[in-house]
């Protein structure tokens, strides 16, 4: 379920701003696009590239009225394709010399996927994280920011001012 806030404020500006989308143009979706495609180039640039091809998978959606946008991997099959993305986000604990990390016992029963046999007791190394989703938004949060404001307000105006399409 989506959370949404508690401030009746945000609430109705939100309605106001899908009710102006559908009388007139807003500068609401230009401006939300400009920032997604910021924040995509960061990501790009952060992520840990071997062939480049899951840099090149991130997209991006923004929805018409310009309320929400959407920053990543779409689509079931990419998803399943770029899987081992939020191993590199995150890093791994690994499982070396038959003991898990925390100094735990090992597995008591076969590693296997169903196709491939890992052996009893496999030797997978510990990955360090190398996050790149929330840097990058933190880089470009000030800019991000400030431009949705500048296009919110304008809206705003226009529409308080009774101009229609244009």
């Amino acid at each position: 379920m989506a959370r949404r806030s508690k401030m009746r404020g945000d609430i109705r500006l939100r309605r106001t701003l899908r009710n102006i989308h559908k009388t007139m143009d807003n500068e609401l979706a230009p401006a939300m696009r400009h920032a997604a495609e910021r924040v995509l180039a960061t990501q790009q640039q952060l992520m840990p590239k071997d062939t480049g091809a899951a840099a090149a998978a991130l997209k991006i959606y923004v929805a018409p009225s310009g309320l929400d946008a959407q920053i990543g991997i779409r689509g079931k099959r990419d998803n399943r394709k770029f899987f081992y993305l939020r191993f590199i986000e995150y890093g791994t604990k690994g499982y070396i010399g038959g003991k898990r990390a925390g100094n735990r016992n090992r597995r008591a029963t076969n590693k296997s996927d169903g196709t491939h046999f890992f052996g009893k007791y496999p030797d997978i190394p510990a990955r360090p994280a190398h996050p790149w989703l929330r840097p990058s938004i933190d880089v470009n949060r000030e800019y991000v920011m400030a431009d949705i404001e500048t296009a919110v307000r304008r809206t705003l105006r226009k529409a308080s001012q009774g101009v229609g399409n244009g």
